[in-house]
């Protein structure tokens, strides 16, 4: 497959590994990263949630990790490739039996979210076979700093369960984005954030397209340091 092109490294694909799409470039260009020296990628996939926290916080290192070995090699892959390469670790590795010396200051993901089904098209990546909600939840919040964050991208009609999820797990949600695919349309997708800490919840408001295939200024702001398109 031809390699997505993005300003500062390049993500090389594979039929056999998710490939890149707007949730995880989403997620990438809005999580809050700035003070997280320690973060770790659940699900990295081709490696680009990564990738993107990487270019944004120079400072930061990053542990990726995937159940299949076919998306680690190729994360591994454009890691080595990338400017960021001395930043960036990946691993072969079932998050539910994961440990790590240190705890993080931000845990990522973009969960599979289809209930397990007949499709076999991306089948781990996209169903919760191997990783469900309640396994990223309970597992993030042993692993997460007393000031972290856990940051994922689920879809909207998720959202209710996931912060259920999350409050059995004694997390506290900190901020919400609820996505819109188009301008005028129903919301399709969330970004949330939560933490052990309660504070004051964060909620807007995000649009993709303005119109169909035309990016939204907010889209186009948002990833202007990453995508090569221009308005």
């Amino acid at each position: 497959m031809k390699p997505f092109q993005f300003k500062q490294f390049n993500i090389d694909q594979s039929k056999e590994v998710f490939r890149v799409g707007t949730d995880g470039v989403l997620l990438g260009a809005s999580s809050t990263v700035k003070h997280a020296a320690t973060i770790l990628e659940v699900g990295t996939g081709t490696g680009l949630v990564a990738l993107m926290i990487a270019q944004r916080n120079m400072a930061a290192k990053i542990q990726a990790i995937d159940i299949d070995k076919k998306a680690v090699d190729l994360a591994a892959k454009n890691f080595k490739n990338s400017p960021f390469n001395n930043r960036l670790h990946v691993f072969l590795q079932d998050y539910r039996n994961f440990s790590a010396e240190e705890k993080f200051d931000l845990i990522i993901s973009n969960p599979p979210y289809f209930e397990q089904n007949e499709s076999v098209k991306d089948s781990v990546a996209r169903q919760q076979i191997e990783l469900d909600f309640p396994i990223l939840i309970e597992k993030s919040a042993e692993l997460l700093a007393e000031e972290g964050l856990l940051s994922v991208i689920i879809p909207f009609e998720a959202g209710i369960l996931f912060e259920e999820i999350c409050s059995k797990s004694g997390f506290y949600l900190i901020r919400k984005i609820q996505i819109y695919g188009i301008k005028g349309g129903n919301p399709k997708r969330l970004l949330l954030e939560f933490g052990l800490q309660r504070k004051t919840v964060l909620i807007s408001n995000f649009v993709i397209e303005q119109s169909p295939r035309k990016y939204s200024e907010e889209y186009l702001k948002l990833t202007e340091e990453f995508h090569h398109f221009s308005k």
